[in-house]
């Protein structure tokens, strides 16, 4: 009789255990799903759980803390963002109009008598005046494309007439550098809903820098899948630099007439038209791969 009521009284305690076990894990899993839940959205609302299981709910007070820090972090973030955007609209509308006054002065100046020692001066002012103004602009667009500012319209659009067009108007500018770009477009057309003005300047900052960092050569490829890569040979480039291209007003020493947005610019467009864009280097070539 003694044996089975041991073996009654094991049982009884392995069916203990196996319950608490069970509702540990279950715990558990609502921890992690709660947790999932509260990191991809935009709420205030801490980790619950019914279970009295103390280290399940010391577990839950934990993170609780560390997503109450979080949200205040993201918080602040969030608002230094906007206000740095603010500051750079401010100071763009606040150049646009000295910047114009300068280049119409200059242009005045250009048309009287002058030596060729004042004219080369002028020119060297000219030319100094113009890549503010085209810098002011890029601050401009950064701030509206960050700031989700413009309004998107979606429809669809021919990949590989986009393709032809951004090639055909930097067709001047690249072989002027000796360069003469490969492409490779598939036969059937590659159709995507899409912001055609958006994407127009996504594919033009992106010419624009394999104009800064190319060896001497490009090719642009458009898949089927919606990918188009430009790749390019990038001697002044590593894969450190590289790795941080897409980082907000970040120029290598090759670019440093750059305010460093283009390609930020670039891969805040693409998010917002529901693709990706990233670049990566290897064997000297940089690859920049545009999946929409």
């Amino acid at each position: 009789m003694l044996p089975w009521l041991i073996c009654a009284a094991l049982a009884a305690i392995v069916l203990v255990l196996c319950v608490r076990l069970y509702l540990l894990q279950k715990s558990l899993d609502d921890i992690a799903a709660q947790l999932g839940e509260r990191l991809s959205s935009d709420t205030n609302n801490p980790i619950f759980l019914p279970t009295r299981n103390p280290h399940a709910r010391r577990l839950a007070a934990a993170l609780n803390v560390q997503l109450k820090e979080l949200r205040r972090q993201r918080q602040q973030y969030e608002s230094g963002d906007r206000e740095l955007r603010e500051a750079v609209t401010n100071v763009s509308h606040d150049l646009r109009t000295p910047l114009t006054a300068i280049c119409g002065y200059l242009e005045l100046l250009d048309k009287g008598g002058k030596t060729p020692e004042q004219a080369r001066y002028l020119a060297l002012i000219a030319g100094r005046a113009e890549a503010m103004r085209q810098l002011t602009q890029e601050l401009l667009r950064y701030s509206v494309a960050a700031g989700g500012e413009e309004e998107l319209c979606l429809e669809p659009v021919d990949l590989n007439a986009a393709v032809e067009e951004a090639i055909a108007s930097f067709y001047a500018a690249l072989t002027e550098r000796g360069i003469t770009p490969r492409v490779s477009l598939p036969e059937e057309r590659v159709v995507r809903e899409l912001d055609r003005a958006a994407l127009a300047r996504v594919l033009g900052n992106l010419l624009n820098n394999a104009l800064k960092y190319s060896g001497g050569d490009l090719d642009v490829v458009l898949e089927e899948a919606g990918a188009i890569t430009l790749s390019n040979a990038a001697p002044g480039l590593d894969e450190v630099q590289v790795g941080r291209l897409f980082d907000r007003f970040y120029t290598v020493e090759s670019a440093r007439s750059s305010t460093g947005l283009g390609l930020s610019i670039a891969r805040t467009l693409t998010e917002r038209m529901g693709g990706t864009i990233a670049a990566r280097y290897g064997q000297g070539r940089l690859y920049v791969v545009l999946s929409l």
